[in-house]
């Protein structure tokens, strides 16, 4: 049986013979090469190579342009790319510009046999993927997502992987996760970015107006239709529809939009012509589809027709490693005063941030951060600056942990103070007096406590 041959591509001698010594335990043929130059010598001189592992960052020519050099060329090179720095935008650009996969360092051996075993069993993916050029506009959209847990690496490969094709995505997940952001950022990555992205909020609008909103009506097809107005689907002609909550569509609008699915085109409220249109549809729900199939409220044959692709925004407490990611981004975001150094927050303060449970997701957490900054006159964020709602943190103190980071004993006593005061007014109903009794305590130091915590009920 011939090996299959991996070209790897790294400045670091040591990466590069680590993984020599492991791939080929592995049983693959492997050749190397330290600088891009060499990169390119290499697959330009058509010496056959089945997959590159390469570093984004070397002599001569970056990761990037190396991708760049074999799309211009179509030197048909797989690339799986290595990378310290696993941020959304590079995970997008890396993707769209025709990387396979790739990994972030530091990294473990499993994780590059497991992404050089996917691309193998799924290289029929490849020519997809390499099709998925750049995207370079005025502004870099891909930088409003923040986060570099797995979860939202996996997303953003998804959005790289599906951009710039017209499949109808459904972007699922709790309020406030981000779901919008990821719709702007599809349409802003994909071929139809020139075109208009059109949004339209399900939810705020009753059957008789969201009909109207979203096929137009003819003059004279109702009392107030004093002239013809075009709908949000003839809007969108050539660009994205992103239809936020199509859960809270009735049956009635249900039935409507699947034809506009289905046969790309549609009639004006009051109209009998056909209007033709070119969309690439995208919607988002927070509720679970295929429970509101069974339930009877969402129609079967349109739910297949927009679970084409699915993306599952994660909640933020099941991603808390982003959150001082988020939180740094949204202290840059939102500075005291226009020129003004972003605010800094201590390191319990930001403990208490990852610790809880935001019911509110991302947007909750841009919210209180930039409460928190106007608190603190853009200066020093602590504790008593994070409006918290109380009962949503959690209750697990790691000493171990906190004593490893070098917290003091004091600020974990008065973390421990915080979570019992929150709960015992959560079990009291939000009596103080009660939630005083239970503690222990007097009314008067359960006032001051909770004025120092920044608990407010």
């Amino acid at each position: 049986m011939v090996k299959r041959q991996i070209l790897i591509a790294d400045d670091d001698p040591s990466i590069r013979s680590l993984l020599r010594t492991f791939l080929e335990g592995e049983g693959y043929a492997i050749s190397e090469a330290e600088t891009g130059g060499e990169v390119l010598k290499t697959i330009s001189n058509g010496n056959h190579v089945d997959l590159l592992l390469m570093d984004l960052r070397m002599p001569e020519m970056s990761g990037m342009d190396i991708l760049q050099r074999i799309d211009e060329q179509s030197l048909n090179v797989p690339v799986v790319l290595m990378t310290a720095f696993g941020t959304s935008n590079v995970a997008i650009k890396a993707i769209q510009l025709g990387a396979f996969d790739y990994i972030t360092k530091p990294f473990e051996l499993d994780d590059v046999r497991i992404a050089i075993e996917r691309f193998f069993e799924h290289q029929s993916l490849t020519e997809e993927v390499k099709s998925l050029r750049q995207q370079v506009g005025a502004r870099d959209p891909s930088e409003r997502i923040v986060g570099r847990s797995q979860v939202m690496l996996d997303i953003y490969k998804t959005i790289g992987r599906v951009a710039r094709t017209d499949a109808t995505v459904l972007i699922a997940g709790e309020t406030g996760t981000g779901k919008e952001l990821v719709a702007e950022t599809l349409h802003l990555n994909s071929s139809r970015r020139a075109g208009p992205l059109i949004k339209v909020a399900c939810a705020s609008l009753p059957e008789t107006l969201l009909e109207s909103e979203l096929f137009g009506h003819e003059k004279g097809s109702f009392t107030s239709a004093v002239n013809m107005r075009k709908g949000r689907f003839e809007l969108a002609h050539k660009g994205t529809i992103f239809l936020d909550e199509i859960g809270e569509m009735t049956l009635g609008t249900q039935k409507k939009l699947l034809r506009v699915l289905q046969e790309r085109e549609f009639e004006r409220v009051g109209g009998n012509t056909p209007i033709k249109i070119d969309v690439r549809v995208v919607a988002a729900t927070n509720r679970i589809l295929l429970d509101e199939v069974e339930a009877g409220r969402f129609r079967a044959d349109l739910y297949y027709r927009v679970n084409v692709i699915t993306l599952h925004m994660p909640p933020l407490r099941e991603r808390r490693d982003d959150i001082p990611h988020l939180v740094d981004h949204f202290l840059d975001k939102h500075r005291f005063t226009a020129g003004a150094p972003p605010a800094r927050i201590t390191e319990d303060a930001l403990e208490l941030l990852v610790h809880h449970d935001w019911p509110g997701n991302v947007r909750e957490l841009e919210n209180t951060v930039e409460r928190a900054v106007v608190l603190a006159q853009g200066d020093v964020i602590t504790g008593r600056h994070l409006l918290l709602s109380p009962g949503s943190i959690n209750r697990i103190i790691d000493v171990e942990e906190r004593i490893a980071r070098g917290i003091s004993l004091p600020d974990t006593v008065a973390e421990v103070e915080r979570q019992m005061i929150a709960e015992a007014l959560k079990q009291a109903g939000g009596n103080r007096s009660t939630a005083a009794k239970k503690l222990g305590i007097y009314r008067r130091l359960l006032y001051a406590k909770m004025k120092e915590f920044g608990i407010e009920n």
